[in-house]
């Protein structure tokens, strides 16, 4: 299919100079052409018209748990380790696979709906969300949640997380990838962080994991190890491969050298860093060390939703708060949720910027809202007033999932129908 996006303003690097008016062409999969306005001809199998909008390349979330919109709000506003242990846990023990599934298409619906393209989740019941991914059309870099705290989950936890991975690596035509996911440093044995390290060597795919997300976390597991949690997993050679660290919020400048020397990927979630009380990631000393940031939303549960949009708002203004104003600016916050994404979960080379030759991954919003008038910085307009609602257009690999700001790919009344009933059942 080939597809002109006639007429928008085109961030193609984000923190670049965008072309204010440009007609784009998608040929299959990638991006044709990108030149000033009236620059192509010919004929197109769809022509969506851009006028007045903001093309940018899609937004990626790269730490969440989608099936956790059937817990939506469902616990109290706690600190983490009650949060989890006395609310999360229990509830997520009465999800069934197909309600995984259901969850995950709501949260599919809500992400696409303001502009996510690509997300990384870990969670369980992992076939159903992939399966739900694989409906939806976005790219996903997936894996089961590993915890194993005594020796008798060790093997169960690590050949599920085998199977799947083996199962899903590469599925979609290439936009499922896998990737193998203990929790935490406190929540998995050391025999597993090794064992993972290993077969993520052996699969040839990355860790994902929650590292550094309370100051209690690092605490107890210096008092055990006598290390940091990012210096325990140096150790055990889990840094060898290429490592998604969400959260990082209690990181040392030597945490920050190590998740720098060895490539590893740091992923801010505000909102939910936030909600149970953790703290504010130290994003400028992140990135002044050379580690790549991304952003996720982290699950729904504690987030509330899956607006990467808001993500980028509150990233540039808790930035301020943390390391001074214009700490992390509006392209810089862009960054982090297009580029900086894309490059924590492998897609360096083929997304991340809307340029000939690459995957045609993109979201046009609309500009003409009252919340962006007069305007001027088309940029930090969208990052400090941005709605979900904006988002006319999402492109996966140049397939619609979005036109309009109607969904292309999903049922979304379905959707809905369903959590309902399974939200009652959870609930008696």
């Amino acid at each position: 299919m080939t597809i002109l996006i006639r007429g928008p303003a085109v961030v193609g690097r984000p923190g670049e100079e965008l072309l204010p008016k440009a007609d784009v062409v998608i040929e299959g999969r990638r991006f044709e052409a990108v030149v000033p306005r009236g620059g192509v001809e010919g004929k197109f199998d769809r022509v969506v018209e851009g006028e007045g909008g903001l093309l940018l390349p899609g937004l990626v979330n790269a730490h969440t748990h989608l099936a956790m919109t059937l817990l939506r709000n469902a616990a109290p506003d706690v600190p983490l380790d009650r949060w989890l242990t006395e609310h999360i846990w229990p509830r997520e023990r009465r999800l069934r696979p197909q309600d995984a599934y259901w969850g995950t298409l709501l949260g599919l619906a809500e992400a696409i709906r303001s502009g996510t393209t690509a997300v990384a989740d870990m969670y369980f019941h992992m076939d159903e969300v992939a399966g739900a991914v694989e409906e939806a059309g976005v790219r996903a870099l997936l894996a089961y949640g590993i915890i194993a705290q005594t020796p008798d989950r060790v093997e169960p936890e690590l050949g599920e997380a085998e199977r799947f991975a083996r199962a899903w690596d590469g599925a979609a035509e290439g936009r499922i990838r896998a990737a193998l996911a203990p929790h935490a440093p406190s929540t998995c044995r050391a025999e597993v962080w090794k064992r993972a390290a290993a077969l993520a060597h052996e699969l040839k795919v990355p860790l994902h994991t929650h590292l550094a997300e309370t100051r209690e976390e690092g605490e107890r597991v210096r008092a055990e190890r006598g290390k940091s949690p990012t210096e325990w997993l140096e150790e055990l050679g889990a840094l060898s491969v290429p490592l998604l660290a969400a959260h990082c919020v209690h990181v040392s400048e030597k945490d920050v050298e190590i998740l720098a020397a060895h490539g590893a990927s740091a992923v801010h979630c505000p909102t939910s860093n936030l909600r149970l009380g953790c703290g504010i990631a130290p994003v400028a000393a992140l990135l002044a060390g050379g580690v790549n940031v991304a952003l996720g939303t982290d699950g729904a549960a504690s987030a509330g939703d899956l607006n990467m949009l808001e993500e980028m708002r509150l990233a540039s203004l808790l930035a301020g708060i943390r390391s001074g104003p214009g700490t992390l600016p509006p392209a810089a916050a862009l960054r982090l949720a297009t580029t900086g994404g894309a490059a924590a979960l492998g897609l360096g080379k083929e997304a991340g910027t809307i340029e000939p030759g690459r995957r045609a991954d993109g979201v046009l919003v609309r500009m003409d809202g009252p919340h962006f008038c007069p305007g001027g910085d088309p940029v930090a307009d969208l990052v400090y007033g941005g709605q979900g609602l904006d988002v006319q257009a999402v492109f996966v690999d140049g397939r619609p999932l979005l036109l309009g700001g109607e969904l292309q790919t999903l049922d979304l009344e379905k959707i809905r129908a369903r959590c309902r009933e399974i939200s009652r059942r959870l609930r008696r």
